[in-house]
């Protein structure tokens, strides 16, 4: 059992963590502040110059990472993706953060059948697919870990504005925390998840770009700033949270109208 001064500890130098969607918004940010805390990061994303550029910068910062190229509409490469993370960092994945995601930005009744799996596939298929992966081989070693999926405010508000499959994949991500929770927690494996609300992001900042700024309508009338979720990332993969399982911490400002 852990002491107290344990339980407050954010040291990942233990750790292996691998982060999808690392190429930009909040996965980058992810992706650094694990590497500060002295995980060895896998940064997994489609844009590859991205990744050989992120992992030059946590390298010069004096961390470790490791560019893995994923999409995760690829089932056959999202289940290889932890054994291919623990080849190039030399130790298994502890560590998940299920971040990669991609908006709809159309009404759901003239999107395609191209972009309906895509968004299917991108959102909840594949961070379904990867965290049994992983939770497979920690398991195979009889190791701990921990798992969390970034699902978002919109899982549990909706207000019409043309991404109806986005809010459904991430009230998905929502109930395979839970879910994965309950099925993995007599492997000491723990599945938690996080719900941003707006933050500035490529995504975000696209989505303003069409439909204007969304702040005037929120309580403090401003969006998150993606360092503004370090603490809440770092609560759920360190001992802090050790009883914490089947978890998802809603981080909106307000914004939700909850």
């Amino acid at each position: 059992m852990s002491t107290p001064s344990d339980a407050i500890s954010t040291d990942l130098s233990a750790d292996v963590a691998l982060v999808t969607g690392a190429t930009s918004g909040l996965g980058r940010r992810f992706a650094r502040v694990l590497a500060d805390r002295g995980a060895a990061v896998a940064i997994a994303g489609r844009r590859v110059e991205r990744l050989d550029e992120l992992a030059k910068e946590i390298e010069e910062a004096g961390g470790r990472a490791f560019p893995l190229p994923l999409d995760m509409r690829d089932a056959a490469a999202v289940d290889a993706a932890p054994a291919a993370a623990e080849e190039g960092l030399g130790a298994p994945v502890s560590i998940l953060v299920n971040n990669a995601g991609i908006p709809d930005a159309q009404r759901a009744h003239k999107m395609s059948l191209e972009l309906i799996d895509s968004v299917l596939d991108t959102n909840l298929r594949g961070p379904y697919l990867l965290s049994c992966a992983v939770a497979r081989r920690l398991i195979e070693r009889k190791q701990p870990g921990r798992i969390v999926n970034i699902s978002s405010v919109g899982a549990y508000h909706y207000a019409g504005g043309g991404a109806a499959l986005y809010s459904i994949t991430k009230a998905g991500i929502t109930r395979m925390t839970e879910v994965l929770a309950v099925e993995w927690a007599r492997y000491h494996i723990n599945v938690n998840g996080i719900a941003p609300g707006a933050f500035h992001s490529e995504m975000m900042d696209g989505m303003i770009e069409r439909v204007g700024d969304i702040s005037r309508h929120f309580p403090r009338k401003r969006l998150g700033e993606p360092e503004q979720l370090d603490g809440t990332l770092l609560y759920l993969v360190s001992p802090s949270s050790e009883f914490v399982t089947g978890t998802v911490i809603v981080v909106d400002d307000g914004q939700g109208g909850r």
